[in-house]
């Protein structure tokens, strides 16, 4: 299979899109899902880098639902302490957010694969 460089492009652009979600509600995985939509036909190189950005993002939304209904019994039963505890987590699941999302991007830009961990492939 033939990679051009808009590919690779291409398909950084739709992984660093996700912090789209930053700026708009939903946009981490709207701003990916348009973008790997658009040319997925085009190459199989954007769409298998569409759909692991796609996955990812759906994955992470699915475990910070199963957070959140966490949240509430485990800040009961601690009497507040634990909701202190995940509220300090938070920060360096999100730095691992950030890494994971730029190191599949500068994969993507040097024409490799990336299987981002822990995602659960909702789009086969």
């Amino acid at each position: 299979m033939m990679i051009t460089q808009n590919d690779k492009n291409y398909s950084a652009i739709t992984h660093l899109s996700s912090f789209a979600g930053w700026v708009f509600p939903f946009g981490n995985i709207i701003a990916p899902l348009i973008l790997w939509m658009a040319k997925k036909n085009e190459s199989a190189y954007i769409d298998i880098h569409g759909k692991a950005a796609v996955n990812f993002q759906l994955s992470l939304m699915l475990y910070c639902f199963l957070l959140a209904l966490l949240i509430i019994p485990i800040t009961i039963f601690t009497l507040g302490l634990g909701l202190i505890a995940l509220l300090i987590s938070i920060i360096p699941i999100l730095i691992l957010i950030i890494v994971l999302i730029i190191s599949a991007s500068i994969k993507a830009t040097h024409g490799e694969y990336y299987d981002y961990p822990f995602t659960i492939e909702f789009i086969k």
